[in-house]
């Protein structure tokens, strides 16, 4: 049951996810789709093609037909569930899509994002798929059903069409691939725009020879940032399936709260979505601008969801995914993120500039604290339990957000602790606006951690 988690399903090639376990979810998952046609696409991991003779199996034995992407960033996957496709002589949406990815992590994982109906397939919809899972035979086997489409290629040109605007503008671009799938679209949006562009490590390769794929972890930007330093005037890093990006000027690493205030820039008053882990210099500007700023839980099922409800513009999560309703669909897509930053940049906008007009405050950067998945959760309601009555040393607490795991407000800054979803790690976040303060927060905050696990 491990592999089922929040937001996706995750495991170990051949250990985990093997000819039986996905034959088995895609059967089970057929049971979840009302329509006839489910879109499937897969990244650059050598078992990924694998995997989806696995998966077309039980779509098929479950009485579903399969439309076949290829190679494709998740973006590209979430695409097709937005677009009207020719089979069989008539023009049909897909019902569902799923992706085949392990996403940012090592080379021997791999996993599926699923998309239902246009809305993610998450948290208790996908418990439930591995309980029902668990319980199943093998499929009867039904005869393969696959039919391949160019979502690639629609893609392309869709995004080309909409940035038209952006066409031989001068701006010196790097940008890393890290050998992900977003190696696939961008050189080409790229050439097609007319920009000046160098790219690293383009070509995918699941094996990731160069570096890690996860743009949020500082050492897996030193290549771009040298490529920065020597030719160009921005530049941007890419995980594994190109759903979330890094922004990085001679001057910042602009993490994906921060990205936010500088899209609504160009934004009439909207409603922006933000998760826990993001400064509360975000959401103090966009209200200062008269917009309106809702937190919520991490997680890009979670958002996603969240931005549907609220009919929300925008959404973001710090470790770089975006998430676009005005002018685009409403899902994660680290490729539209860029050029919606070119086309600030050609709006004669100075990223850094608009940087440094915010109020100054110390961040710390997501750090981890190790634990099980047994104990996590137990460990944020106990701390939940602690603040009732804190300790006397203890800042004042000005206010607690509990939307997901704990947010304490204090006087001068907050700090966070919650289990993460994937990992049996506590995530916690401190900032203040002086750097003392902030290092007093995780204190506290670290001591209460350990007062919690004690007490288990």
């Amino acid at each position: 049951m491990s592999i089922y988690r929040e937001y996706d399903i995750r495991g170990i090639y051949e250990k985990e996810l093997n000819e039986e376990s996905v034959t088995k979810i895609g059967f089970a998952l057929s049971s979840k789709i009302d329509g006839e046609f489910v879109a499937v696409g897969y990244d650059a991991r050598s078992h990924s093609p694998i995997l989806f003779e696995y998966l077309v199996k039980g779509l098929n034995a479950g009485g579903k037909k399969v439309l076949d992407m290829g190679l494709v960033p998740t973006p590209v996957n979430y695409f097709t569930n937005y677009q009207e496709w020719a089979v069989e002589n008539q023009m049909i949406t897909p019902s569902a899509s799923v992706m085949i990815t392990g996403s940012h992590n090592p080379s021997e994982y791999n996993g599926f994002k699923i998309t239902v109906d246009k809305s993610p397939f998450f948290g208790e919809d996908i418990y439930a798929l591995g309980r029902e899972c668990a319980t199943l035979d093998m499929p009867k086997p039904a005869p393969r059903d696959v039919t391949k489409i160019n979502a690639k290629e629609r893609y392309i040109d869709f995004l080309v069409n909409e940035f038209q605007h952006l066409k031989g503008m001068d701006t010196k671009i790097v940008y890393d691939c890290g050998n992900g799938v977003g190696g696939v679209v961008l050189p080409e949006i790229f050439e097609k725009l007319e920009l000046n562009t160098k790219g690293l490590y383009i070509e995918p390769d699941g094996t990731f020879p160069n570096h890690h794929p996860d743009p949020s972890v500082e050492e897996n930007l030193q290549d771009v940032k040298e490529l920065l330093e020597k030719e160009g005037d921005i530049a941007f890093a890419y995980d594994g399936d190109a759903d979330r990006i890094a922004v990085l000027t001679h001057k910042n690493n602009i993490k994906g709260d921060m990205l936010a205030l500088l899209f609504a820039m160009k934004m009439d008053k909207p409603t922006i979505v933000g998760e826990v882990k993001c400064s509360q210099v975000m959401y103090d500007e966009l209200e200062r601008r008269g917009a309106k700023a809702v937190m919520y839980k991490t997680g890009h099922s979670n958002l996603k969801v969240k931005m549907k409800e609220i009919d929300a513009d925008l959404a973001c999560e710090v470790s770089g995914h975006i998430f676009f309703k005005n002018r685009y669909f409403g899902y994660d897509d680290a490729i539209y993120a860029t050029l919606r930053v070119l086309e600030l940049i050609k709006d004669g906008i100075d990223l850094d500039a608009e940087l440094a007009k915010l109020p100054k405050v110390y961040s710390t950067e997501e750090i981890k604290v190790e634990t099980t998945e047994n104990e996590k959760f137990k460990i944020i309601d106990k701390v939940k339990e602690l603040l009732q009555n804190p300790p006397s040393d203890f800042p004042a607490i000005k206010d607690i957000i509990d939307v997901d795991g704990v947010r304490i407000n204090f006087e001068k800054g907050w700090g966070l602790v919650r289990a993460s979803n994937t990992t049996p790690v506590l995530v916690t976040r401190f900032e203040s606006t002086a750097e003392k303060e902030a290092k007093h927060y995780e204190k506290a905050i670290n001591d209460l951690i350990v007062k919690a696990k004690e007490s288990l």
